[in-house]
């Protein structure tokens, strides 16, 4: 016999966070030409989610350049964090490689050598840092962005109260 088994009802979803309260997002990817492809792809669909498509074409930009070459000159794994701190958003692309990169001048019709003068010129600020050796192995070194938008949320995405 089949008893009737009452259904439990689910839990409420919560709410949606205030796009003028800070979140953060971190996607971990392996030494793999892929990554920075996926990287892209999650930054875009973060950035949609949270109302900041205005902030798109320059993080996917500047998050290809660091990633690309997290996995071109380094050998372990890599990490791109997504931190929102209204009305800024800071994106760290962290490797395995202590060393920070150099600034150069390269020629016009050189093919490489440009992704500290792409930085320069498309984020609002930017900087990096070395960790060197630690206790649990290489630290590795982190190196970061930000954008800013206007100080009112985009149409649509009126802060919330949270009760």
């Amino acid at each position: 016999m089949n008893a009737h088994v009452p259904a439990v009802p689910e839990p409420p979803h919560p709410p949606p966070i205030p796009f003028t309260e800070p979140w953060h997002y971190e996607l971990g990817f392996p030494c793999d030409p892929r990554g920075p492809r996926i990287a892209r792809t999650t930054l875009r669909a973060v950035l949609a989610e949270h109302g900041l498509t205005e902030l798109t074409q320059r993080a996917e930009l500047l998050a290809s350049e660091l990633t690309t070459n997290s996995v071109r000159h380094t050998k372990g794994p890599a990490a791109v964090r997504m931190h929102w701190l209204h009305p800024v958003l800071r994106v760290s692309v962290w490797d395995m490689c202590p060393d920070l990169p150099k600034q150069r001048h390269p020629c016009a019709d050189a093919e490489g050598g440009w992704g500290l003068m792409i930085l320069d010129v498309m984020a609002d600020r930017w900087g990096g840092c070395a960790m060197g050796e630690g206790p649990f192995g290489p630290g590795g070194k982190t190196i970061w962005f930000e954008l800013a938008v206007g100080a009112d949320p985009p149409p649509g995405l009126v802060p919330v109260s949270v009760v």
